[in-house]
């Protein structure tokens, strides 16, 4: 690959005098990317063995800084494709859609703890020789951080294209990758955006658990910078914490500069504008992009190929707009979900012998432990929506907010909030505050940053002649936020609350179960009680407790989220 990339270099070198220094930083970062890679990759194929020993000196926290990205990144990958293929599945077929969506409820609503044994354990057993099975399962823990609330961002949005677009889609006898390439995808496009910002800092989120895992007497540590920040803290060693503190914040900084800003960007031509234009948003990296030559030639390289394609392909036959979708497709449909109703009664088969040894009293404490918890979340969700949704609103509809905050808010979003529980945890106790309300406040620091970044999206998508003919009319702020804004993001909103919601859940088991100096604090609560059930290995109180805050959350999200969402597209939807 790097000897083609070359040449067509040289060439364009011979060829133009406009080649230059951009394009030689192109070439280095080909290099660089390339050079990670085979790292990478080394560290896969290496030994598995029974203890990794942490290096906390300074030196080694590029290498463990490569590694985390590495796997953050490609858990991104596989959640965007898990995202594109569950959603618009969930969004296109009204049946699926009934079981679709409750079952990534149960995903989203099931605490890493809860499975992480099992995966880790079927995956080192899978590849006993090698890092393979361990560097897999940290990348699905990844994932589990990643992947639920870019799925519900682009179900709705799917479900929420305008009617116009979709008549000219019909109009125009679009097949259904066309409809999903030229409709569906555009339209999504900024909410995904947004929410991939906020999946990659979900992914961040567990990072110390994921790379620093252990089970009774074994160790699955990873070296990254999560395993790297839970041993400073275990040992004391403030200073690395504090380079560990700075590698993170780097590394988050870059990826904005480099990946999510151009992309922030890019995804501006999607909006639905019919009136006045806005501040262009800009970015530095993709200008540079955009100046160089070699992939100006790749780019056109490409596109010939491509249109040599399309002029060999043979003519497509024009067939009428069908209504719903085909046979092979419902067939295709129902083989998958019959398919997903054995496993789910193999599995639950399975969980009912796992959990015969649980008391009636122990279900009983297991209830009431959840609704202490759900009360948590629920004073969490509030205490997070009264600020995100101004804020959200302020820097969704100002161009110059969102060019200087973008990279705060990204740095903060993705900071894993775990690592700064110790430092909360001496301030709450220096003010007196138990762990009961502390726990609250912990949980508010992980998921406040889903309700915010699904506000920006929604403020970013707001037409500019709804906006103009509030200015037209003379509204208000007031009666702008009541009769444009906040109806307008509301159906985001609603994401934000229902993925928010699942990461409190998940955060409980972190935050109602805490070690500080050595000592373990804990709180009556669901999460506190899984925490203790994975440290103890009572496997069938861990199964019990999962169980529990599942069914509480599939409830809540069918009783009140969905009756939100319902609401939000009869009520506020632009395709209405």
């Amino acid at each position: 690959m790097l000897p083609v990339i070359w040449g067509r270099a040289s060439a364009v070198l011979g060829r133009s005098r406009r080649f230059g220094w951009i394009d030689l930083l192109v070439l280095v970062g080909i290099f660089a990317a390339a050079v990670g890679i085979i790292r990478t990759a080394e560290q896969w194929r290496q030994t598995l063995r029974p203890a990794v020993e942490i290096d906390l000196s300074i030196a080694a926290l590029p290498k463990y800084t490569l590694l985390s990205l590495s796997r953050g990144l490609a858990a991104y990958v596989l959640s965007l494709g898990f995202s594109l293929a569950y959603g618009y599945w969930a969004a296109k077929d009204r049946i699926a859609e009934r079981i679709l969506i409750p079952i990534l409820d149960i995903l989203q609503s099931i605490p890493i703890l809860g499975f992480m044994p099992g995966v880790v354990l079927a995956l080192v057993a899978a590849f006993p020789r090698s890092n393979v099975g361990l560097e897999l399962a940290a990348i699905l823990l990844i994932f589990t951080g990643q992947a639920w609330n870019m799925t519900f961002s682009f179900y709705h949005s799917v479900r929420a294209v305008p009617s116009d677009q979709r008549e000219a889609a019909t109009v125009y006898r679009f097949s259904a990758w066309e409809r999903f390439r030229w409709v569906e995808l555009p339209f999504s496009a900024i909410g995904l955006v947004w929410n991939s910002m906020m999946s990659m800092a979900g992914g961040w989120f567990f990072l110390m658990i994921s790379e620093a895992f252990v089970l009774g007497d074994k160790d699955f540590r990873l070296p990254g910078l999560g395993s790297y920040m839970s041993v400073a803290v275990a040992h004391g060693d403030r200073a690395a914490m504090l380079w560990a503190i700075a590698a993170m914040t780097a590394m988050i900084l870059l990826l904005d500069q480099l990946l999510w800003r151009p992309v922030v960007v890019w995804a501006e031509k999607f909006r639905v504008e019919e009136g006045a234009t806005e501040q262009a948003q800009r970015s530095w990296f993709l200008q540079w992009l955009r100046r160089s030559q070699i992939l100006a030639v790749l780019s056109r390289a490409i596109e010939r190929v491509r249109a040599r394609a399309h002029r060999a392909a043979r003519p497509r036959t024009v067939k009428p707009p069908q209504a719903g979708p085909s046979i092979i497709s419902r067939a295709l449909s129902a083989g998958i979900l019959l398919a997903l109703a054995a496993a789910g009664v193999a599995g639950g088969w399975q969980l009912i012998q796992l959990l015969a040894p649980i008391t009636p009293l122990e279900w009983k404490g297991t209830i009431g432990s959840a609704l202490t918890t759900l009360a948590r979340v629920l004073v969490a969700l509030a205490l997070g929506t009264a600020w995100t949704v101004p804020a959200g609103l302020a820097i969704g509809l100002s161009p110059r907010l969102s060019r200087l905050l973008q990279p705060v808010v990204q740095v903060l979003a993705s900071f894993p909030a775990p690592m700064l529980f110790p430092a909360v945890i001496a301030v709450l106790a220096g003010a007196g505050v138990s762990l009961g309300w502390g726990s609250i406040v912990l949980m508010v620091l992980g998921t406040q940053w889903y309700i915010l970044f699904n506000v920006i999206a929604g403020a970013m998508a707001i037409p500019a002649d709804l906006r103009e003919a509030a200015r037209s009319y003379r509204f208000e702020l007031p009666q702008r936020f009541a009769r444009l804004y906040l109806p307008a993001v509301f159906p985001y909103l609603v994401t934000g609350w229902v993925t928010a919601a699942g990461g409190a859940w998940n955060a409980s088991i972190v935050s109602e179960y805490v070690t500080f100096k050595g000592q373990v604090l804990s709180t009556y609560g669901l999460g506190a009680q899984i925490s203790q059930a994975a440290s103890a290995a009572r496997f069938p109180l861990l199964a019990a407790s999962v169980l529990v805050m599942s069914a509480v959350v599939v409830a809540f999200n069918r009783l009140v989220w969905k009756r939100c969402n319902d609401f939000a597209e009869r009520r506020f939807s632009l395709s209405k």
